[in-house]
């Protein structure tokens, strides 16, 4: 992640014009996001296939109409080795890769929880303040790029229902802040890719269609019992790494083929102060 401060020593911080930000960043990283790069939607098939998957689910405080802000992350990253060659318990059920890495943080938002986030998520503002919380900061995103900065690159970010949430939150978060990811950052919506294996091997059928595509509704397809910690972004990240794990060979397929640059990522909503605001 570009920007809001950085693990390098001083001296090898870029000056501002360097990256167009008053943040601080890694040379490296900022010298891919001068402003000749291109925006357009870039796909998997014109970049590097993907080496790590960093799954991620984020709990929030209401709906994208509200404006929400983060109030927890979790994200789990899996090497595509790890992909490639599954581990399955004695029934032939794929089990969670046995290197991973995890990263889960609670923070305290500043806007209040819409009354059904509170009792979906189980998170609320004073429960969050009692426990000492700082809301998504700096902090945060250093911890992000420290994360992702262990991770062999090409990343791959993958989200359910993350074009339409996941992806455009922490874009708004991420900008909010003055920070980005890096250029050749990838993201893949595991909703519309699942959706469209299933119509590609005419699997479609209308009585699949009345089952849905939500997270629980493909877990229990899958594996005939329900997820755990459904709702707690942790928990959520266990169940789509588990869904993504039952069809592996296809989802990496699509996503070597059809998964989105996050340059083509806009945010939910622009910080009041975004220069963008004023034309």
């Amino acid at each position: 992640i570009v920007g809001a401060g950085s693990p390098l020593p001083r001296s090898s911080w870029p000056r501002m014009d360097d990256c167009g930000s008053r943040s601080r960043c890694s040379p490296k990283l900022c010298s891919s996001l001068r402003p000749g790069y291109p925006r357009g939607n870039i796909t998997m098939s014109e970049a590097s296939r993907a080496e790590t998957f960093v799954f991620l689910d984020l709990e929030a405080t209401g709906l994208p109409s509200m404006e929400p802000e983060i109030a927890e992350l979790s994200l789990f990253a899996v090497h595509r080795s790890s992909l490639e060659n599954l581990e399955r318990d004695e029934s032939g059920a794929p089990v969670l890769p046995r290197v991973l890495d995890k990263l889960t943080l609670c923070m305290c938002p500043e806007r209040p929880f819409t009354a059904k986030a509170s009792e979906i998520t189980g998170l609320s503002s004073e429960g969050l303040a009692r426990c000492r919380k700082a809301g998504f900061d700096g902090v945060v995103v250093r911890m992000l790029q420290a994360f992702l900065s262990r991770q062999a690159g090409p990343i791959c970010l993958v989200a359910h229902n993350g074009f339409d949430y996941d992806f455009p939150l922490l874009c708004a978060e991420l900008r909010r802040l003055g920070a980005r990811l890096p250029r050749d950052t990838v993201c893949l919506d595991t909703l519309p890719a699942l959706r469209g294996l299933d119509r590609a091997h005419s699997h479609g059928t209308r009585a699949r269609g009345r089952q849905g595509y939500s997270l629980g509704s493909l877990f229990h397809r899958y594996f005939q019992a329900e997820p755990s910690a459904a709702h707690s972004a942790e928990g959520d990240v266990h169940t789509l790494l588990l869904i993504f794990l039952h069809r592996a060979t296809e989802l990496l397929a699509w996503a070597d083929e059809q998964a989105r640059g996050w340059a083509h990522i806009e945010p939910m909503y622009l910080p009041p102060d975004d220069p963008s605001l004023e034309a």
